[in-house]
C-alpha cells in the first residue's frame, strides 16, 4: 500500500464530466490499495472570473477580502469531487485550508506556508476515505484566508505530500510532462523522462507552466517524488528528481521563454554609494519581486539603474520611481513593456565551457539584439523585443537541443 497525493488543474476539473472522469481515475487508484489525498485547482477561468467580479467591485480591491472571494473556486471543485466519489461508492471527505489547517503568513495573494498540521487528514486516510482537498489556500494565525498565488495549487499538494511523508505527488495537467521548450512555439520539443530538481526550478521561475516554482522548492527540500502526468490518458509523464549521475553529459535541458516581463530605467541618478538601496529598498518594500539589474556609469559622476519586474508590478514600480526623484535626483524615468526573457537552462553548463558564447552567435546570427544578461551556474538568460522572442526559442532549441 502506498500513499499517494495527487493534484488536478483546472483544466482536469474543467466541467462535471472532467470532473467525473477525475473520479474514475482516483477510484482505479484506492481500488489497488493506495490511500489518497486529491488537491483539486478551480475549474479553469474560474479564478480569473473571481477577480474580475472583484475588480468590478472595488476600484481598488482589498487584497484580503480579494483572497476570500478566490478561494471558493477551489471551494467548489473540493466539494463536487467529494460528491461525485461518494456517488461512486468511494468514500470521501473535502477539505478547505482552514480546517486542516494549511498556516501560512499574512501575504494576502502571495502567501507562503508556514506548517501543516496533518492529523486531520490522517484520521481520514485511516478510516478509509479519500482526503480531498482545495488547494491555493491557507489560513492566518488569526483565521484570515489566504491564497498562495497562481499555481499555488501544486504548492499545496506538495507541501501536504511533505507534511505526510508521501510516497509520490503526482501532479495531473494538460500536458503529459516537461518538455525541452514549450511545444507550441517549437513543435519539435521532446518531452523528459527524468529533470533535475534545479534545473526545473530554474525552468519554472523563467516562464515554463508546467510546475509552480514553490511547489518543486518544497519537492527538493523534503525529498519528495515528484511526477507530472496528463490526466487524459495513463501513459508515464516526467520524473522531477535529485540530480542523478550522467545529467551533466547534457549541456542544455531546456529553453524557456517568459513575456511576462518589464523593464525600468532610472536615468542620471548620482554614481555614489548606497543609490542603488534607496531605489531597491521601496520597491522590495512594495513586494515587487525584482528580477535583472544592470547599472551603467558614465564619466560625468551619474550611472544609469535598469531592471526588470512583472508585467502586473510596473505600474506600480514606476510610481515609487517617480516618488524617488525628490529624493535621488536622475534625469527621468524609461520604461519598455514588449519584452521577453529568453532562457537556456542545464546542469551541463558546469562542466561545458563556450555555451554562452554558442548562444549570442545563434542569436546574432538571427538579427536577435540582446537588451540584458543574467547568468547562474545552470542558466543563461537574455532580455530581447517580445516579437523575436519565438524565433529566439526555435533558434536556440535548433542550436543547443535538436542538433545535439
Amino acid at each position: 500500500m502506498s500513499l499517494v497525493v495527487q493534484k488536478y488543474g483546472g483544466t482536469s476539473v474543467a466541467d462535471v464530466d472532467r470532473i467525473r472522469h477525475v473520479a474514475e481515475r482516483v477510484a482505479r487508484c484506492r481500488s489497488a490499495g493506495d490511500d489518497l489525498v486529491v488537491v483539486v485547482s478551480a475549474m479553469a477561468g474560474e479564478t480569473n472570473r473571481l477577480l474580475a467580479l472583484a475588480r468590478a467591485g472595488a476600484e481598488m480591491p482589498n487584497d484580503c477580502e480579494s483572497d476570500v472571494l478566490a478561494t471558493t473556486g477551489e471551494q467548489v471543485t473540493s466539494g463536487l469531487l467529494a460528491l461525485v466519489l461518494q456517488d461512486r461508492g468511494v468514500p470521501a471527505r473535502s477539505f478547505l485550508g482552514f480546517q486542516i489547517p494549511i498556516v501560512t503568513d499574512d501575504g494576502f495573494g502571495r502567501a507562503r506556508i508556514r506548517e501543516i498540521d496533518p492529523t486531520a487528514l490522517r484520521a481520514t486516510l485511516a478510516a478509509g476515505q479519500v482526503a480531498v482537498v482545495a488547494g491555493f489556500q491557507g489560513v492566518t494565525h488569526d483565521g484570515r484566508i489566504t491564497t498562495l498565488g497562481r499555481g499555488g495549487s501544486d504548492t499545496t499538494a506538495v507541501a501536504i505530500a511533505a507534511a505526510l511523508g508521501a510516497d509520490v505527488c503526482e501532479i495531473y495537467t494538460d500536458v503529459d510532462g516537461v518538455y525541452t521548450s514549450d511545444p507550441r512555439i517549437v513543435p519539435g520539443a521532446r518531452k523528459l523522462s527524468r529533470i533535475a530538481h534545479d534545473e526545473m526550478l530554474e525552468l519554472a521561475s523563467l516562464g515554463a507552466k508546467v510546475l509552480h516554482i514553490r511547489s518543486v522548492e518544497f519537492a527538493k527540500r523534503y525529498a519528495v517524488p515528484l511526477h507530472v502526468r496528463s490526466s487524459f490518458h495513463d501513459g508515464e509523464g516526467t520524473w522531477v528528481v535529485r540530480e542523478e549521475s550522467g545529467m551533466e553529459d547534457v549541456s542544455v535541458a531546456g529553453v524557456a521563454c517568459d513575456r511576462d516581463q518589464a523593464k525600468l530605467t532610472v536615468v542620471g541618478v548620482p554614481d555614489r554609494p548606497g543609490i542603488a538601496a534607496q531605489v531597491f529598498g521601496p520597491v522590495a518594500a512594495a513586494g515587487i519581486v525584482v528580477d535583472m539589474i544592470i547599472q551603467n556609469a558614465s564619466e560625468d559622476g551619474t550611472t544609469d539603474l535598469t531592471f526588470t519586474v512583472p508585467q502586473a508590478d510596473y505600474a506600480k514600480a514606476r510610481r515609487i520611481l517617480d516618488g524617488l526623484r525628490g529624493t535621488i535626483g536622475g534625469r527621468e524615468i524609461r520604461g519598455d513593456l514588449d519584452l521577453a526573457k529568453v532562457s537556456i537552462v542545464g546542469l551541463g553548463m558546469r562542466a561545458h565551457a563556450g555555451i554562452a558564447a554558442r548562444m549570442f552567435e545563434v542569436l546574432a546570427a538571427e538579427g536577435v539584439n540582446v537588451q540584458m544578461i543574467s547568468t547562474s551556474e545552470i542558466k543563461i538568460s537574455v532580455v530581447v523585443a517580445a516579437k523575436y522572442a519565438e524565433l529566439a526559442v526555435r533558434a536556440l532549441h535548433d542550436a543547443f537541443i535538436t542538433e545535439s
